[in-house]
Order: C-alpha cells, then structure tokens, then sequence
C-alpha cells in the first residue's frame, strides 16, 4: 500500500541540521483509495503511526486531511512528530526557518504534486509520482472478508480484511475498520510495506465535499522547480546572502 512517512531526520543533515526529503505523508492513490469505498470526497484529522522493521521504533505524524475525487491534501506540523530519532532543537531550527509546516497536495486531475512551505510562502512543483494517481476503479478488484465486529471511537464497526488487486496481478492486503454509521468510511486501517508495519486513524470526519481551492497552492507563493532550489534561496536569505528569489513565477 502507497502509505509512507520519512523520518524527522531527514529534515536536516549537515548545514541546517540535514536538508532532505520533507515526509510523504499518506498517497492515497492506487489500492489505497479503493479502501475508502464511495466516500469519494470528505476530511478528517489523520494519526499515521509506523513502525520501523528491525528495531520496532514507532513514528507518529498526526495532520488534517482533505480529498476530493482523487486529489488530495494533507497539512502536517513536524514539531508535533513523536518517536523516531528526533532532536529537541530540530523543532526549534525548523520553525524559525520556517519549514515546520509543510502542506502536500497531490493533484490526479492535472497529474502534478505541490509542497508548500506556509513559513517560506514558497512551494515545489513536481510531477505527480504513478503510486499517487488514481487510476479508475475497474483497474482494481476488492475482495473482502468480514472479521468481526468492534466500537472505536464510539463507532460501530465491521472490522474486515480487504486484499486489493490491481491490474498488474499485485495484491495489497489490509485490515480495515468500517464505521458503519459513517457510510461505511474506514477509520482505521493496518497494513505492511515493504515489512513496515503502518496504522492510519481516521477521527473528526466529515463526508462532504472540501472547498476546491484548497487544493491549489496560494496566489503569491513562490514557484521551485525543486527542493535544493527552493532550499539554496532560504539559506541565501537566512545567512545573508541576499534575497530569495523564485526559481520561477507562477
């Protein structure tokens, strides 16, 4: 299942405490959005919870998450990142570079993917990555098998096992939590890629349509082709180096 998280590390390395790739947060392309059923467009507060293999560590990354026929968005305050390898004065670095709250929007319509850095008013622009598509529901097979029936959060649920086969022959296994008061939205899912053990809960959820625009990056922002670029102009402008300047405009 195309649902991953990258460790708060990886934020800052050597100059700025490790510049890399920002988290993924949750793709909700593929089989993963064949598991939300007919609840094609609605938002929630999202907790991913994943847990290394090898060393058991769990990484946990709560955010608020809107999706709407096959786009989605999700925001994310590092600082508020638990377990894993973090440092104390990451939290404090990131925030005052402005880089602790990152939106990530995934467009399936215009197949392009924006991060967008609110601290910064700046954003990258990438092209959608395949996993993060939304491919037609026909491409897919859903088999499910009921488990059993339980209450989380107050809802009552049908907990089954759902194995997803795309096109390809590849079949993507999870157990779901279907709240059945709810339409049936799973708000829970486990699941394991690549021997990483990954939980998604699914609280204050609401089953209507989120506001278009919010799947666009801000008039005004500035446009980076890349992370480095955008990066190279923050360190320019925090160590005096001159003014940030776009890459390119809008």
């Amino acid at each position: 299942m195309s649902v991953s998280l990258v460790p708060l590390q990886a934020q800052f390395g050597s100059r700025a405490g490790g510049v890399g790739g920002p988290p993924r947060g949750p793709r909700l392309g593929g089989a993963t959005a064949r598991l939300f059923g007919d609840n094609s467009a609605f938002s929630a507060t999202l907790e991913m919870q994943t847990k290394e293999p090898g060393t058991g560590e769990t990484i946990t990354m709560p955010g608020q998450l809107a999706f709407v026929a096959g786009n989605s968005r999700f925001a994310m305050d590092l600082t508020k990142m638990k377990g894993g390898p973090t440092r104390p004065e990451a939290a404090v670095q990131m925030k005052a570079m402005g880089l602790d709250t990152i939106v990530k929007i995934s467009r399936s319509d215009k197949q392009v993917s924006y991060l967008v850095y609110p601290g910064l008013q700046a954003y990258v622009e990438n092209p959608l990555p395949e996993s993060e598509a939304v491919a037609p529901a026909s491409d897919y097979k859903v088999q499910t098998t009921e488990l059993g029936k339980e209450t989380l959060d107050g809802h009552p649920c049908v907990k089954h096992k759902a194995v997803v086969t795309d096109s390809n022959g590849a079949k993507h296994e999870s157990t779901v939590w279907n709240a059945t008061d709810l339409k049936n939205f799973p708000i829970k899912i486990e699941q394991t890629e690549n021997g990483q053990a990954i939980t998604m809960r699914f609280t204050d959820i609401t089953l209507s349509k989120p506001e278009e625009s919010i799947f666009d990056p801000p008039a005004g922002f500035a446009r980076y082709d890349n992370m480095q670029s955008m990066m190279q102009q923050v360190m320019m402008k925090r160590f005096g180096g001159g003014p940030a300047r776009p890459s390119r405009d809008k």
